[in-house]
């Protein structure tokens, strides 16, 4: 599978914030797929782990356990996403945690829309081995 839907993308013109509000959906999905292969629990225990780690300040941590196993390319594609001109922080993340969030979400959008669900499935699997497995 390339992704849900077959739509072409000229990725150069898509804004950091618009990777970003893609990222997320994608993240979250992985998230949700990763908790539900671990063990089949209530639907509330599920959203309980998946709060755990689909938030600022996990996805912060992530996307610095991430920079150093980033190309050239995604590392300019995570730092669009971390400087873009954001509105508002939620009021229970830092301004900081949020940046990098969004970066990471950006970088996931990123790889998604460029089909590029092998690395997605690379860069996710550190973040299981390194992060998820030490607070889960």
């Amino acid at each position: 599978m390339d992704s849900l839907l077959s739509c072409d993308f000229d990725l150069r013109q898509i804004s950091p914030l618009t990777l970003s509000f893609i990222g997320d959906g994608v993240y979250d999905l992985m998230v949700r797929e990763y908790i539900i292969s671990l063990a089949n629990r209530p639907v509330g225990k599920l959203n309980n782990r998946k709060i755990s780690v689909v938030n600022c300040g996990f996805q912060a941590e992530c996307a610095t356990a991430l920079l150093p196993h980033l190309t050239e390319d995604e590392t300019v594609i995570y730092n669009r996403g971390k400087n873009a001109n954001v509105h508002s922080v939620p009021k229970n993340a830092s301004r900081s945690d949020y940046h990098s969030a969004t970066g990471l979400e950006a970088l996931f959008g990123y790889l998604y829309l460029k089909k590029d669900i092998a690395r997605l499935r690379e860069l996710f699997n550190i973040i299981v081995t390194e992060i998820y497995e030490k607070v889960k």
